[in-house]
């Protein structure tokens, strides 16, 4: 499975190589997706790499070979129930229904764990299936980094759906800003008057802090979870 970013640079690479024989360079394939920096390019480059859709050639300059599209991946994983809010992640662009949703931006990695930098620049964008795009809000996405929150159903690997807000309910799942500087995906309970950022894993201790050192970014909706 891919994301949108991952299938155009995909199909970019494929086209340019049918047309020429040459795969593009980084600026070109930077330009086309209009991505910030030659950085972006290079992680999606890796994850197609990983995923076995292109192979790069050993001492060729700019020598990229596809060896499948998506169409030719291989078999679907077994259907599960994951719940309403838990979609498979394919970010192919269909016609129709099938294309309607809402393209959300994906900003970087949270920890579901130790607190890491998050909120970050946009790093690539995600078609947001209409079922979890429900209501009014501006949402974004981000990428779960840990394992403190498995006990909620929320995986490292995981995208989540985050409306933003700058209030939150105790019992929310919210992305916490602590400090200014820290960002963590929590559950957040409000304990007289200091707030609670608490762990959905025995193994992580729940961390308490005075309600001005804790800013609100948004609050969970839903996740889509990849099957590689």
């Amino acid at each position: 499975m891919l994301t949108r970013k991952q299938h155009e640079l995909l199909l970019f690479i494929h086209r340019r190589l049918s047309e020429t024989g040459v795969s593009p360079s980084f600026d070109e394939m930077k330009d086309a997706l209009k991505l910030a920096s030659k950085s972006g390019v290079h992680r999606l480059i890796t994850a197609l790499e990983e995923r076995g859709f292109i192979r790069r050639l050993a001492h060729r300059a700019r020598a990229l070979e596809v060896i499948k599209l998506p169409e030719s991946a291989g078999a679907t994983p077994p259907s599960r129930d994951l719940g309403p809010n838990v979609v498979r992640a394919d970010f192919h662009r269909g016609s129709g229904d099938d294309a309607q949703g809402v393209d959300i931006p994906v900003l970087g990695r949270i920890a579901a764990g130790v607190p890491i930098e998050a909120i970050q620049h946009e790093t690539d964008r995600i078609l947001l299936p209409p079922t979890l795009a429900g209501g009014a809000g501006d949402h974004f996405a981000l990428e779960v980094s840990g394992d403190s929150m498995i006990n909620a159903g929320i995986l490292d690997g995981d995208i989540v759906i985050i409306e933003r807000a700058n209030t939150a309910q105790t019992g929310d799942i919210v992305v916490a800003l602590v400090d200014r500087e820290e960002a963590t995906l929590k559950r957040l309970r409000k304990k007289g008057g200091s707030i609670a950022l608490e762990a959905a894993n025995p193994q992580y201790e729940t961390r308490i802090f005075g309600p001005d050192r804790v800013e609100v970014q948004g609050k969970l909706v839903g996740l889509i979870r990849r099957y590689d």
